[in-house]
């Protein structure tokens, strides 16, 4: 429903390996509407597309504003998964195009580290692995930022989405060939998944979303860890990798908070309980928490301070930009 005379908004965007979340809120406590698609932004010579990214969000946002009665957008906050390495054409396009096509007057541009990071821990000293189609983790002493991971599923994001599904799918095939280590459940998991696994190069080479492909994978992983001991032992290696990337980041002193956020909190017990296990035993200075919220909500209240001149967390080129526009 159009609610006319909600004022100025914020506009917040999660773009991550599996689409793009937008939300669309009113100042000081107005209205607010989320809507997402499952395509995720194009990466190419440039990096990120900011092109691909703007044909999807200006309609949304447009769409969310009319939703909200929002009058027009101060602030916008854009997260991105792999914008540490690969936001160079977001840092140089993103901002005059949003000003173009919403009007924003100032833009923040984040990893989407840095959201999952305010979304889960707030603004308090900490770490935060970030585990979905992709891994990063993110941790702070308010002074400075650290990272560890996030380097795609080629190249790491280890205990991800997409490592989980793509070792769940090698142990398939290797069941399909005799070979040591398969796992028939899996292989029969695979097969109703994909189709006969014959198929598999040409079905996940070609595939620009082949990151989210494989994540996809990544529940049946789960579902079947109860009874076999090759899904199990995946899981229990992802935990590892995700404690050792916490580790990696968290601060060494004080008492600072660990908390994981991301689709993969969702698959449950067969992740959750090992990745305890290495958490309280790798940081025992640490205390593990819930995530309070979501990227997604991180995003928009890093929007809200924005807009209030209250973002006071560490400035990082690669992982928090943040630019001032003119909107006509």
């Amino acid at each position: 429903m159009n609610r006319a005379g909600a004022g100025p908004g914020f506009l917040a965007v999660d773009s991550g390996g599996s689409g793009l979340r937008v939300a669309v809120g009113g100042l000081g406590g107005g209205p607010s509407a989320q809507q997402e698609s499952r395509e995720p932004v194009r990466t190419g010579a440039r990096g990120i597309d900011p092109g691909h990214l703007m044909e999807q969000l200006v309609p949304t946002a447009r769409a969310l504003m009319a939703r909200t009665g929002v009058s027009g957008l101060e602030t916008a906050v854009v997260a991105a998964a792999g914008f540490a390495s690969l936001g160079g054409a977001l840092r140089t396009d993103l901002p005059g195009a949003l000003t173009r096509e919403l009007g924003v007057r100032a833009v923040a541009l984040a990893a989407d580290a840095v959201t999952a990071y305010v979304g889960a821990l707030g603004p308090r000293a900490g770490a935060v692995v970030a585990a979905g189609t992709g891994l990063i983790a993110l941790g702070t002493d308010l002074t400075s930022w650290r990272r560890a991971d996030g380097w795609g599923h080629l190249l790491g994001d280890c205990g991800s989405g997409a490592w989980i599904g793509r070792a769940g799918l090698e142990a398939a095939l290797r069941a399909h060939d005799g070979r040591d280590g398969g796992s028939v459940p899996l292989l029969t998991d695979a097969e109703r998944h994909f189709g006969p696994v014959r198929g598999l190069p040409g079905l996940l080479y070609p595939r620009a979303d082949r990151a989210a492909v494989l994540a996809s994978f990544a529940p049946r992983v789960a579902a079947c860890a109860g009874d076999d001991p090759v899904a199990a032992g995946i899981l229990r290696a992802a935990a590892r990798h995700m404690a050792e990337s916490a580790v990696a980041v968290c601060p060494p002193t004080g008492a600072p908070r660990v908390a994981v956020t991301g689709g993969l909190v969702g698959l449950g017990a067969p992740l959750l309980e090992p990745l305890g296990e290495e958490l309280a035993r790798r940081l025992p200075h640490a205390r593990h928490v819930p995530a309070a919220g979501d990227p997604l909500q991180g995003a928009m209240r890093l929007a809200a301070e924005l807009a209030g001149g209250q973002l006071d967390l560490p400035g990082d080129e690669a992982l928090l930009y943040v630019v001032a526009t003119k909107a006509d």
